[in-house]
């Protein structure tokens, strides 16, 4: 085969200053170029140039550039390679950079810098030969036995490799076919050797002088493969998965070095998950699935993004409760005890509970029942679910649905999305690790929906004792089996809550607590408990219950004890700044007393402020212990009432009643005013009513006139025509509030039957019900 003249490269090249990796000939690389010269460089000579020539740089290893073109060019490496750029990428996050991909072409010797700026030049002298047909019969007789040695340790590592995958069995080819003089850049940029192996190989310029350097690092690999696989020995099976090298443009490394130890590891985790699958309890039908995952695994490129997404998925799947459970403390007596110690009143919550574990004694397959906690906030929905779960000897897990409005956080995604993940209810069986946990559905009534589906409807095959032994999770994609889970749900009202889902729940009123529960709560649960979180003790404050109850009536109307416990947490912070201020009065006089006569006087009054006399009395005497709580001291504290008892005051005439109303946050009472005056038979109705309650009053009117003879009612002219030249006024106060509801009906005719008969209404009885034409009374709805 006839020789070719040789290749030659520009005389004067570009500089691009790297200091991240060595390029040597025949290799490629990604380098980053964000300095002010090397951008330069790209702009104006990569980015705007034609021709072939100008793709051509001169890549200098071991050289930072500087920042800005102010500073100085530094010292640059000797050697450098011509590089030919393939790729240009541009971004501007998190500042303006590109992205070069070049391919080394042969070494250079810088002769002299021709210009720094705005990039550098330098004029060069071509070190390698370049020709596009090599003569190999006439190469391989000049570099002799050094030669062939070098290609023996070569095939000898790369044999040693998997031949079936594409990249060796392209390596192995490649041996035979490139001349044995770019073997050793080649293969050095191939293995894993540091920067300065690198820079020690491309100095070399002499090819022999380059062979003799690059055997050792063949040889230490080799060794080190050898190693890798006798301590694989035991492990043939697993020494056929694909052991992954990057193509020869790439810098990469030989197996056997510190990447692929990581590389182990994972091999070691994938045969240990492999052991957990084989000895887990799961069902068959998410055995033959684990299974089938593992397999195809094994089979994976760890560079594969579906990689990391099934070895999660196999994770989520051995680490599931498919047969762990707890066991049930069915102490009825005991169970009794520790719910009342937890909570006060709520009976119907502890008479259910104590049911579920009666009939757990006598059946031990029962399905967990599905409750619904109704009623206010602040009442304790779930602490008491909490306690539940505590009674039962259960693990107890929280998810909050208010708000969620996507179904996926329910079921889960499927696995084909970027970034998918099962859904809250398989998240806490792994997270609480066993299938008969207490899970608590916080805030079910404010469930939203919207484009990603609607999680009212997918909570219905969780809530379904008949549908829950097969739940399955999208992302799973196998059936789980919910019906040991106790699952308890709260909301504050049925209102909001879909029909179907409504159904599958057994629903349990919780409703708000009377004045004399709410004073056994505080002393027993509020009062302890906050003054253990300021660091008070009962010996230094002390909470009567009277002031208790003042609490109870002047400063808060809830129905729960939530605002309760912040005032009582107001009155401990306000004892904390007296203790500590008794304290380091204290403090002072202890360290006065140790001098004597004047001399402490005045070591007194030289410490405090001028101001009173009454001010250095306080400074002299710290408070005493305990600090009792009055209604003068909760004036101070808390400032003044907020809410005044005013209800016999205000029925101190006729024409007023007192009605029961229901909002969301518990029951508040609503006053009924009625007033009479000469007219033509007309009824006014005031303070902003719904049509259901005119209605009422129009109900209320009319049974009242039917019935005036027989309870003796008459207008101020006596005539048992009530409206006979007699207008009547019905006013709702808080006319800034919206009413309606046909509860008011007996309120109504309570209010005008004491307008008319001129008797007073009881201050201690309110009323709420919906009449009828014939005057029943009917029950609300509960």
């Amino acid at each position: 085969m006839s020789s070719v003249s040789p290749i030659q490269i520009p005389s004067r090249l570009p500089l691009l200053l790297t200091h991240e990796g060595v390029l040597l000939p025949g290799s490629t690389m990604r380098t980053s170029v964000d300095s002010a010269r090397n951008l330069q460089l790209v702009r104006s000579r990569l980015l705007q140039g034609t021709s072939l020539q100008s793709t051509i740089l001169g890549v200098i290893p071991n050289t930072p550039d500087p920042a800005s073109d102010a500073q100085d060019l530094p010292p640059l490496h000797r050697i450098g390679t011509a590089a030919l750029a393939v790729q240009v990428v541009g971004s501007n996050w998190p500042k303006p950079h590109y992205t070069l991909l070049i391919t080394g072409l042969c070494r250079f010797q810088i002769v002299q810098v021709l210009k720094e700026k705005p990039y550098p030049v330098a004029e060069v002298e071509q070190l390698d030969r370049l020709e596009e047909f090599p003569n190999t019969c006439k190469t391989r007789e000049e570099l002799g036995e050094l030669s062939e040695q070098f290609y023996k340790y070569a095939v000898q590592l790369v044999e040693m490799l998997d031949m079936s995958v594409p990249a060796v069995a392209k390596l192995r080819r490649l041996l035979d076919s490139l001349p044995r003089e770019a073997l050793p850049d080649i293969l050095t940029s191939i293995i894993r050797t540091s920067n300065k192996e690198k820079l020690q190989i491309l100095d070399a310029v002499s090819l022999e002088e380059r062979f003799k350097m690059t055997i050792p690092l063949l040889v230490r690999q080799i060794e080190g493969l050898k190693l890798l696989q006798k301590t694989r020995k035991h492990k043939q099976d697993d020494d056929k998965r694909v052991i992954a090298i990057r193509p020869v443009r790439r810098i990469t490394h030989i197996p056997g070095t510190l990447e692929d130890e990581d590389e182990d590891e994972d091999n070691d985790d994938i045969v240990m998950l492999e052991k957990k699958i084989r000895t887990s309890s799961m069902p068959e039908q998410a055995h033959k699935v684990c299974v089938k995952e593992i397999k195809r695994l094994k089979k994976m490129p760890q560079s594969m993004p579906e990689y990391a997404l099934t070895r999660n998925y196999l994770e989520l799947m051995v680490e599931l409760p498919w047969n762990k459970s707890t066991t049930d403390r069915l102490d009825i007596r005991a169970a009794r005890i520790l719910l009342d110690n937890d909570h006060y009143a709520m009976e119907k919550l502890k008479k259910r509970v104590l049911e579920y574990l009666a009939v757990r004694q006598l059946k031990n397959t029962l399905k967990g029942p599905i409750l619904c906690f109704v009623g206010p906030p602040g009442v304790g929905k779930t602490s008491v679910g909490r306690s539940v779960a505590k009674t039962l000897g259960r693990e107890f897990h929280r998810i909050a649905l208010g708000g969620v409005c996507d179904q996926s956080d329910i079921r889960g995604h499927r696995r084909t999305y970027v970034g998918s993940m099962p859904g809250r209810i398989i998240n806490g069986l792994k997270t609480v690790g066993v299938n008969n946990p207490v899970f608590l559905l916080d805030e079910v009534d404010k469930l939203g929906k919207s484009l990603q589906g609607d999680p009212a409807a997918a909570l219905l095959e969780v809530l379904d004792p008949e549908q829950n032994h097969n739940f399955t999770d999208h992302y799973l994609n196998v059936a789980f089996d919910l019906s040991q889970v106790l699952f308890i749900a709260t909301a504050n009202t049925t209102a909001t809550i879909p029909p179907a889902l409504l159904d599958r729940m057994e629903i349990i009123q919780v409703p708000g607590y009377t004045q004399e529960e709410k004073i056994e709560i505080a002393h027993r649960h509020l009062i302890p408990k906050q003054l253990e979180q300021h660091g008070l003790t009962p010996q230094q404050i002390q909470i009567p219950q009277l002031t208790t109850l003042d609490i109870i009536t002047r400063y808060t109307r809830e129905a729960g004890v939530r605002s309760l416990d912040r005032k009582f947490g107001a009155i401990c912070r306000a004892v904390a700044v007296k203790v500590a201020e008794g304290q380091h009065k204290e403090a002072k006089l202890e360290r006065s007393d140790v001098t004597e006569g004047e001399g402490c006087k005045e070591h007194i009054l030289e410490d405090v402020k001028p101001g009173s006399i009454s001010d250095t009395t306080d400074l002299a005497l710290p408070p005493e212990m305990p600090i009792l709580i009055d209604f003068h001291a909760l004036k101070d504290i808390l400032g003044p009432p907020m809410y005044e008892m005013e209800v016999s005051e205000r029925l101190s005439q006729p024409g007023v009643a007192i009605g029961l109303a229901w909002t969301p946050l518990g029951g508040e009472i609503m006053f009924v005013e009625a007033s009479r005056m000469d007219g033509e038979g007309q009824l006014t109705l005031t303070g902003q009513l719904g049509d259901v309650m005119k209605e009422s009053a129009h109900l209320a009117i009319s049974w009242l006139r039917s019935n005036a003879k027989k309870y003796h009612l008459t207008n101020a002219s006596g005539s048992f025509d009530l409206l006979d030249n007699t207008d009547i006024h019905l006013h709702f106060p808080a006319g800034a509030v919206t009413k309606d509801g046909p509860s008011a009906g007996v309120t109504i005719v309570t209010c005008l039957a004491s307008l008319f008969s001129g008797r007073l209404v009881r201050s201690d009885v309110a009323m709420t019900g919906e009449i009828t034409l014939r005057g029943l009374v009917l029950p609300i709805s509960t």
